[in-house]
Protein backbone atom coordinates (compact mmCIF):
# COMPACT_ATOMS: atom_id res chain seq x y z
CA UNK A 1 0.00 0.00 0.00
CA UNK A 2 1.47 3.67 -0.80
CA UNK A 3 0.07 6.94 0.91
CA UNK A 4 -1.89 9.23 -1.93
CA UNK A 5 0.61 11.73 -2.06
CA UNK A 6 3.48 8.84 -2.67
CA UNK A 7 0.68 7.32 -5.68
CA UNK A 8 3.04 5.19 -8.27
CA UNK A 9 5.94 6.62 -6.66
CA UNK A 10 8.42 3.81 -7.86
CA UNK A 11 10.08 1.93 -5.45
CA UNK A 12 13.43 0.47 -6.23
CA UNK A 13 15.46 -2.74 -5.99
CA UNK A 14 18.47 -3.91 -6.24
CA UNK A 15 18.57 -7.25 -7.66
CA UNK A 16 21.44 -9.43 -7.21
CA UNK A 17 21.17 -12.83 -9.16
CA UNK A 18 25.09 -15.18 -9.28
CA UNK A 19 24.61 -18.02 -11.94
CA UNK A 20 27.27 -20.56 -12.69
CA UNK A 21 29.51 -18.22 -14.61
CA UNK A 22 28.93 -14.68 -13.34
CA UNK A 23 27.13 -12.20 -11.48
CA UNK A 24 23.92 -9.77 -12.20
CA UNK A 25 22.88 -6.39 -11.11
CA UNK A 26 20.23 -4.56 -11.78
CA UNK A 27 18.62 -1.55 -10.29
CA UNK A 28 14.93 -1.89 -11.55
CA UNK A 29 11.11 -1.05 -10.12
CA UNK A 30 8.09 -2.38 -11.13
CA UNK A 31 5.09 -0.92 -12.96
CA UNK A 32 2.03 -2.38 -14.43
CA UNK A 33 3.62 -3.54 -17.57
CA UNK A 34 6.31 -5.25 -15.58
CA UNK A 35 9.93 -4.39 -14.18
CA UNK A 36 11.76 -1.37 -15.62
CA UNK A 37 15.63 -1.86 -15.59
CA UNK A 38 17.35 1.30 -14.65
CA UNK A 39 20.80 0.19 -15.33
CA UNK A 40 22.79 -2.82 -15.78
CA UNK A 41 25.98 -4.55 -14.35
CA UNK A 42 27.88 -8.15 -14.80
CA UNK A 43 31.13 -9.53 -13.32
CA UNK A 44 31.89 -10.34 -16.83
CA UNK A 45 32.33 -6.62 -17.59
CA UNK A 46 35.31 -7.02 -15.09
CA UNK A 47 37.56 -8.06 -18.26
CA UNK A 48 38.27 -4.77 -19.31
CA UNK A 49 39.60 -3.54 -15.83
CA UNK A 50 41.79 -6.86 -15.77
CA UNK A 51 40.03 -9.85 -14.00
CA UNK A 52 40.10 -12.34 -17.01
CA UNK A 53 38.53 -15.44 -14.41
CA UNK A 54 36.86 -15.72 -10.76
CA UNK A 55 33.59 -13.87 -12.00
CA UNK A 56 31.36 -15.56 -9.71
CA UNK A 57 33.87 -14.70 -6.09
CA UNK A 58 33.18 -12.73 -3.54
CA UNK A 59 35.77 -10.06 -4.55
CA UNK A 60 34.21 -10.07 -7.77
CA UNK A 61 30.36 -9.40 -6.63
CA UNK A 62 31.43 -6.63 -4.48
CA UNK A 63 33.47 -5.41 -7.59
CA UNK A 64 30.02 -5.75 -9.72
CA UNK A 65 28.08 -4.00 -6.79
CA UNK A 66 30.89 -0.89 -6.91
CA UNK A 67 30.32 -0.87 -10.74
CA UNK A 68 26.28 -0.85 -10.77
CA UNK A 69 26.34 1.45 -7.81
CA UNK A 70 28.70 4.05 -10.22
CA UNK A 71 27.12 3.53 -13.38
CA UNK A 72 23.48 4.47 -12.22
CA UNK A 73 25.09 7.72 -10.05
CA UNK A 74 26.74 8.82 -13.11
CA UNK A 75 23.79 8.33 -15.22
CA UNK A 76 21.43 10.29 -12.55
CA UNK A 77 24.05 13.10 -12.60
CA UNK A 78 24.67 11.96 -8.65
CA UNK A 79 27.82 10.31 -9.09
CA UNK A 80 30.09 14.27 -7.75
CA UNK A 81 27.28 14.71 -4.95
CA UNK A 82 27.84 11.20 -3.65
CA UNK A 83 31.15 9.93 -4.02
CA UNK A 84 30.48 6.81 -1.79
CA UNK A 85 33.32 5.47 0.43
CA UNK A 86 37.11 6.01 -0.89
CA UNK A 87 38.57 3.61 1.80
CA UNK A 88 37.84 0.07 1.25
CA UNK A 89 37.94 -1.62 4.83
CA UNK A 90 34.89 -3.54 5.05
CA UNK A 91 33.37 -0.59 8.12
CA UNK A 92 29.44 -0.16 8.12
CA UNK A 93 28.94 2.46 5.74
CA UNK A 94 26.00 4.50 5.04
CA UNK A 95 25.44 7.60 2.35
CA UNK A 96 22.23 8.30 3.80
CA UNK A 97 24.33 10.33 6.76
CA UNK A 98 25.73 12.60 4.37
CA UNK A 99 22.90 14.49 3.12
CA UNK A 100 23.58 16.75 0.57
CA UNK A 101 20.96 20.11 0.56
CA UNK A 102 20.03 19.21 -2.95
CA UNK A 103 19.23 16.17 -3.91
CA UNK A 104 18.74 13.31 -1.55
CA UNK A 105 20.73 9.82 -2.25
CA UNK A 106 19.63 7.76 -4.53
CA UNK A 107 17.72 4.43 -2.05
CA UNK A 108 16.94 0.56 -3.16
CA UNK A 109 15.68 -2.58 -1.33
CA UNK A 110 18.01 -5.38 -1.64
CA UNK A 111 16.59 -8.51 -3.88
CA UNK A 112 18.55 -11.26 -3.53
CA UNK A 113 15.51 -13.54 -5.21
CA UNK A 114 15.55 -17.33 -3.67
CA UNK A 115 18.85 -17.48 -2.20
CA UNK A 116 18.87 -18.11 1.26
CA UNK A 117 20.88 -15.19 3.15
CA UNK A 118 22.87 -16.82 4.86
CA UNK A 119 26.13 -15.23 6.33
CA UNK A 120 28.89 -14.39 3.72
CA UNK A 121 26.79 -14.88 0.90
CA UNK A 122 27.79 -13.25 -2.24
CA UNK A 123 24.50 -11.48 -2.80
CA UNK A 124 26.13 -9.20 0.26
CA UNK A 125 28.81 -8.70 -1.35
CA UNK A 126 26.85 -7.05 -4.17
CA UNK A 127 25.02 -4.78 -1.32
CA UNK A 128 28.72 -4.02 -0.12
CA UNK A 129 29.71 -2.84 -3.12
CA UNK A 130 26.64 -0.85 -4.01
CA UNK A 131 26.76 1.06 -0.49
CA UNK A 132 30.57 1.74 -0.50
CA UNK A 133 29.64 3.24 -3.87
CA UNK A 134 27.21 5.42 -2.79
CA UNK A 135 23.53 4.14 -3.16
CA UNK A 136 21.63 3.84 0.07
CA UNK A 137 20.10 0.39 1.16
CA UNK A 138 18.90 -0.18 4.31
CA UNK A 139 20.93 -3.46 5.96
CA UNK A 140 23.41 -4.46 9.10
CA UNK A 141 26.31 -6.01 9.02
CA UNK A 142 24.74 -9.54 10.64
CA UNK A 143 24.91 -11.05 6.98
CA UNK A 144 28.51 -10.22 6.35
CA UNK A 145 31.56 -12.45 6.70
CA UNK A 146 33.47 -11.24 9.92
CA UNK A 147 29.82 -11.08 12.05
CA UNK A 148 30.07 -13.43 14.71
CA UNK A 149 26.72 -14.13 16.57
CA UNK A 150 26.81 -13.92 20.77
CA UNK A 151 24.18 -15.60 23.30
CA UNK A 152 23.22 -12.31 23.56
CA UNK A 153 22.78 -9.87 21.06
CA UNK A 154 25.55 -7.40 22.87
CA UNK A 155 27.25 -10.30 22.92
CA UNK A 156 27.80 -10.19 18.95
CA UNK A 157 30.85 -9.26 17.58
CA UNK A 158 31.90 -8.05 13.80
CA UNK A 159 34.87 -8.09 12.29
CA UNK A 160 35.55 -5.65 9.97
CA UNK A 161 39.43 -6.55 8.99
CA UNK A 162 38.13 -10.40 8.05
CA UNK A 163 35.16 -8.60 5.43
CA UNK A 164 38.07 -6.66 4.06
CA UNK A 165 40.33 -9.37 3.54
CA UNK A 166 37.51 -11.48 2.16
CA UNK A 167 36.57 -8.42 -0.36
CA UNK A 168 40.01 -7.79 -1.62
CA UNK A 169 40.54 -11.91 -2.11
CA UNK A 170 43.39 -12.41 0.27
CA UNK A 171 42.06 -15.58 1.19
CA UNK A 172 42.75 -16.84 -2.58
CA UNK A 173 46.50 -15.17 -2.21
CA UNK A 174 46.71 -17.60 0.80
CA UNK A 175 45.46 -20.67 -0.43
CA UNK A 176 47.69 -20.21 -3.01
CA UNK A 177 50.96 -19.57 -1.46
CA UNK A 178 50.16 -22.40 0.67
CA UNK A 179 49.84 -24.62 -2.80
CA UNK A 180 52.43 -23.71 -4.47
CA UNK A 181 54.81 -23.99 -1.65
CA UNK A 182 53.40 -27.76 -0.24
CA UNK A 183 51.64 -28.92 -3.00
CA UNK A 184 52.84 -27.83 -6.90
CA UNK A 185 51.25 -30.16 -8.39
CA UNK A 186 47.68 -29.04 -7.08
CA UNK A 187 48.84 -25.46 -7.57
CA UNK A 188 49.26 -25.78 -11.61
CA UNK A 189 45.97 -27.76 -11.85
CA UNK A 190 43.99 -24.98 -9.53
CA UNK A 191 45.40 -21.69 -10.10
CA UNK A 192 46.53 -21.77 -13.73
CA UNK A 193 43.91 -19.18 -14.57
CA UNK A 194 44.85 -16.75 -11.70
CA UNK A 195 48.60 -16.63 -12.82
CA UNK A 196 48.07 -16.14 -16.11
CA UNK A 197 45.39 -13.21 -15.11
CA UNK A 198 48.16 -12.51 -12.59
CA UNK A 199 50.87 -11.66 -15.01
CA UNK A 200 48.68 -10.23 -17.86
CA UNK A 201 47.78 -7.65 -15.05
CA UNK A 202 51.13 -7.28 -14.21
CA UNK A 203 50.40 -7.46 -10.38
CA UNK A 204 51.71 -9.66 -7.61
CA UNK A 205 48.35 -10.89 -5.97
CA UNK A 206 44.82 -11.26 -6.30
CA UNK A 207 45.00 -8.23 -3.38
CA UNK A 208 46.42 -5.85 -5.67
CA UNK A 209 44.66 -7.14 -9.00
CA UNK A 210 41.21 -5.77 -7.09
CA UNK A 211 42.72 -3.01 -5.87
CA UNK A 212 43.28 -2.00 -9.13
CA UNK A 213 39.77 -2.78 -10.49
CA UNK A 214 38.43 -0.66 -7.45
CA UNK A 215 39.93 2.07 -8.49
CA UNK A 216 39.50 2.03 -11.96
CA UNK A 217 35.80 1.32 -11.98
CA UNK A 218 35.67 4.04 -9.93
CA UNK A 219 37.24 6.45 -12.63
CA UNK A 220 35.13 4.79 -15.73
CA UNK A 221 32.09 2.49 -14.75
CA UNK A 222 30.64 3.33 -17.87
CA UNK A 223 29.42 -0.04 -20.31
CA UNK A 224 31.44 -0.69 -23.15
CA UNK A 225 29.71 -2.87 -25.75
CA UNK A 226 31.80 -5.24 -27.24
CA UNK A 227 32.58 -6.26 -30.82
CA UNK A 228 32.40 -9.21 -31.99
CA UNK A 229 33.73 -10.21 -35.33
CA UNK A 230 31.95 -12.08 -37.73
CA UNK A 231 33.57 -14.57 -40.00
CA UNK A 232 32.73 -15.32 -43.40
CA UNK A 233 30.85 -18.96 -43.70
CA UNK A 234 31.51 -21.34 -46.43
CA UNK A 235 29.14 -23.38 -48.11
CA UNK A 236 29.72 -26.33 -49.89
CA UNK A 237 25.94 -26.20 -52.36
CA UNK A 238 24.38 -23.24 -53.71
CA UNK A 239 21.62 -24.04 -51.23
CA UNK A 240 23.84 -23.11 -48.47
CA UNK A 241 22.93 -26.14 -46.05
CA UNK A 242 26.45 -27.86 -45.86
CA UNK A 243 28.75 -25.73 -43.93
CA UNK A 244 31.87 -25.98 -43.65
CA UNK A 245 34.43 -25.33 -40.93
CA UNK A 246 37.91 -26.02 -39.73
CA UNK A 247 36.78 -28.73 -37.60
CA UNK A 248 34.75 -30.36 -40.48
CA UNK A 249 31.64 -30.46 -41.76
CA UNK A 250 27.91 -30.00 -40.62
CA UNK A 251 24.45 -29.51 -42.26
CA UNK A 252 22.17 -26.59 -41.78
CA UNK A 253 18.33 -27.46 -42.55
CA UNK A 254 16.45 -25.05 -44.76
CA UNK A 255 13.03 -25.14 -45.55
CA UNK A 256 12.05 -25.38 -49.10
CA UNK A 257 11.01 -22.43 -51.66
CA UNK A 258 7.90 -22.38 -53.58
CA UNK A 259 9.93 -23.59 -56.30
CA UNK A 260 11.36 -26.54 -55.04
CA UNK A 261 8.54 -27.67 -53.34
CA UNK A 262 6.59 -27.73 -56.61
CA UNK A 263 9.46 -28.99 -58.67
CA UNK A 264 9.63 -31.82 -56.24
CA UNK A 265 5.51 -32.24 -56.48
CA UNK A 266 6.15 -32.90 -60.27
CA UNK A 267 8.60 -35.28 -59.68
CA UNK A 268 6.92 -37.85 -57.54
CA UNK A 269 4.01 -37.58 -60.16
CA UNK A 270 6.21 -38.29 -62.58
CA UNK A 271 7.59 -41.80 -60.81
CA UNK A 272 4.10 -41.93 -60.16
CA UNK A 273 2.87 -42.20 -63.42
CA UNK A 274 5.80 -44.95 -64.30
CA UNK A 275 5.63 -47.34 -62.29
CA UNK A 276 1.31 -47.05 -63.05
CA UNK A 277 2.42 -47.58 -66.66
CA UNK A 278 4.62 -50.75 -66.10
CA UNK A 279 2.05 -51.84 -63.96
CA UNK A 280 -0.90 -51.41 -66.88
CA UNK A 281 1.56 -53.35 -69.20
Amino acid sequence: MQDLNKYVTPKYRLVARITANKVITQITYATLKGDIVMVQATSAELQKYGLKNAFTSYSAAYATGLLLARRLLKKLSMDTIYKGTTKIDGTPYDVSTQLNNTRRPFSAILDIGIRRPTIGNRVFAVLKGATDGGIHIPHSVRKFPGYSKGAAKKDSKYDAGIHKKRIFGVHIDDYMKYLKKDKPDAFKKQFSSWEKTLSEAKVASVEALFTKIFDEIRKNPDYTKVKHEKKPVKYEDKRKTVIVTAKGKYTRPRKLTLAERKANVQKKKGLLKAQLGKAAK
